[in-house]
This record gives C-alpha cells, structure tokens and sequence, in this order.
C-alpha cells in the first residue's frame, strides 16, 4: 500500500528546502507541494493530492503544514508524517525567531513592504498555475461543478470555511444516496477529529491563565491551532481580539510587524506565534509558542490519516470527499482572488507576475521564483 522504506530522506530534503523557500502564503504552498509531489515527483497521484488536501482542510490547524504531514505519511509512514511537518516548520521558525530577536534589541521592524510587494505578485501565478490543475482534478463532474458554484456562494455570503466544506461533502453524499444511512459513515468519520479539537481547545483554555508565562503561552497557542480551520490568515482575526483588545499581552503596532513577519517570511505563515512568543518571552517563549500552535495540527494529521482510509473504501464517502475537494478547490479560487487584489498594482509588480509566468512555462520552479521575487525585494529596499 504505502512505500515506507527508503523515502524518509527524500521527505526531510524536500520539506526542508520549502521550509525554506515556500514564501506567499498558505495558498502559494498548496501549489507548491502540487508542483514538486504531483507534476515532478509522482509521488501522489492528482486524486490522491485532492483527497490528503480536502482532508487538511476539514481538521483544525494550518491546511498547507497538514497538507505536508499528509503527503510525508504517504511517501514515508508515519516518521515521514513527522519529518515533512518539522522540517516544513522548523525553518520558518528559525527564520522568524531571528528577525524577533532583532526586533527586540533594535526596537524596530526592518522595512519587508518592497520584500512583500516583490513576493506577491509572484505568489498569485504559482497558486493560479495550480488551481488549474486542482480544477481538472476535482471538477471533473457536474454536481461537483454545481457544489463547487454553491461553495463560492456561500463563502462569499459569509460563510464559515469549514461549514462550506463539510456542507458540500453533505450534499454530494446524500444526492448519491440510494439506500439508508449508508453514507453517513463518511460523516462519521470526520466527528472523531472535530471532538479531540474540541477537546484540546477546553484543555487550553483551562491552562491559558497559568501563573507562568511560558505556560500560559503555551496554553494559549494550543487553543489557537485547535479553533482555526483552513487559511493561517484566520488566526490574525483571533490573535486581534485575544492578544490586543482582551489579554493586552501587545500593542497593535506590535500584532501588525508579527503579521508583515509572518506574511513575508516562507513557510506556513502561524509562525507569526514565533515571533509573538519572543516578544512576549524571549527564546523560551517562542519555543513554547511554536510547539502550542502546531501541536493539534499533529495530532490531528495523524488521527486523520486513519480517518482517510476509511473514507476512501466506502463508495457513498468517497461522493463526500469529491464534494470537500471541489470545495477546498473553490477556497483556493478565492484565496487567489483576495492575493490578487493587492498583489499586481502597477507597471512592476504587472511585471513581476509575467515574468514569473513565462519563467514558469519554461520549467523554473516555484519556489525559486519566490526566492528570487524576496531577493528582488531586499535589494529594492536597500536601494
């Protein structure tokens, strides 16, 4: 079934040099995975990569760092979960720790907005690459062409991601169903990982007022990686209301470089936890603020994992999967659509993204071109 042996090396240099070079988002580095483990290395096929990511979005945590784990697991067993999701995040984590520590002792934030306006535009034609790629994949039908139009709908009236989600599976699934309950297992299978984040986040919230520091760090960052479901960009929202207007742990000026750090830094972008939990307690705090964040997605990849087996062996749950999938789909649509709003704003930045386009046509791979969009925006910035 899965090919354990001889593959933990390929997880660990992979992930370790996205951990690296993954800048633009969570969106960015769902295309990124896509073009390195399905088009380069075959180590998933186009279903197999739908189903891991509609997967990572239905469980609490960062999607793009679950969609890693999941792929480890797939090419390397269990380690291989392990090692794609450390060496993912360690990276970005020691990138982030870095810069914190230089913020503390200079009291400001070096200028990352060339940094930023460099990446994005570059960012938004790796994830519009992809989400060709995805559509073919999962739009492949006309209900799920229908659910798909449903989903936009209702993300765009508000919705909540992971409600769209778990509705366009419900409605896949019942539409095929020619008999009783028996779909309803693929339902079920989604309410073990629901109830250990439920679980996990009573557990935070009860230690989130310990009496020291780095515990009540901890407590706190557990509770966050286990309330937010799919983009890391959810988590600032939380992070606003929690750190600024009720704990007063920061200054607004202080939440907003943690956001610029974790939006420009590569990497999945809930290591701004990193940069708060320096701020807030030195190296130790943002040890401790690291691991709380990204601790639930863990267990939450590995209990899904089990959770996928069973759902890809029943026919009614696969017709639920195949909703989730045209869903998460229609997310990346839209995060693309949010990413282009700021991301190509005149002459350079309309340059940037065709440049990266022709490059791209030509082979480059992504994540060089988002490593040569932030150097282009450092020596902008120097200049």
């Amino acid at each position: 079934m899965l090919r354990t042996r001889g593959h933990l090396g390929e997880v660990a240099t992979l992930f370790t040099r996205l951990g690296f070079t993954a800048f633009g988002g969570p969106a960015a580095h769902i295309a990124l995975i896509d073009e390195e483990c399905v088009r380069r290395r075959g180590w998933l096929t186009r279903q197999q990569f739908l189903d891991v990511l509609g997967a990572a979005n239905l469980i609490p945590g960062p999607t793009s760092t679950e969609l890693a784990m999941h792929v480890g697991f797939r090419r390397a067993g269990w380690a291989g979960l392990v090692v794609a999701g450390v060496c993912f995040i360690l990276p970005a984590a020691l990138i982030v720790g870095v810069l914190a520590a230089a913020y503390v002792a200079l009291g400001v934030l070096p200028a990352f907005d060339h940094i930023l306006r460099a990446v994005k535009p570059v960012a938004l034609v790796v994830v519009l690459q992809a989400l060709v790629g995805l559509a073919r994949g999962a739009l492949t039908t006309w209900p799920a062409r229908l659910v798909a139009a449903l989903a936009a709908a209702a993300v765009f009236a508000g919705a909540p991601e992971i409600a769209v989600l778990l509705g366009a599976g419900l409605v896949l699934l019942v539409s095929g169903m020619r008999g009783g309950g028996a779909g309803l297992a693929a339902v079920a299978a989604v309410l073990p990982v629901r109830l250990l984040a439920a679980a996990t986040l009573t557990g935070a919230t009860l230690t989130a007022g310990a009496l020291q520091p780095a515990s009540a760090l901890f407590g706190y960052f557990v509770k966050a990686g286990s309330m937010i479901f799919g983009s890391g960009y959810v988590l600032f929202a939380v992070l606003r209301t929690d750190l600024v207007e009720h704990l007063h742990w920061l200054t607004e000026s202080q939440l907003l470089d943690a956001i610029a750090i974790g939006q420009v830094t590569p990497g999945p972008v809930f290591t701004s936890a990193t940069f708060i939990g320096y701020l807030l307690g030195g190296p130790w705090g943002a040890t401790v603020s690291t691991v709380g964040i990204f601790l639930p997605a863990f267990v939450c990849s590995a209990l899904s994992v089990s959770v996928l087996h069973r759902v890809q062996a029943s026919p009614a749950a696969r017709r639920f999967l195949q909703g989730v999938n045209a869903a998460a789909v229609v997310l990346v649509g839209i995060a693309a659509l949010v990413l282009a709003r700021t991301a190509v704003t005149g002459p350079v930045t309309s340059g940037l993204a065709l440049g990266a386009a022709l490059l791209g046509a030509f082979g480059v791979n992504s994540s060089w071109l988002l490593a040569g969009a932030m150097l282009a925006g450092g020596v902008s910035a120097l200049i």
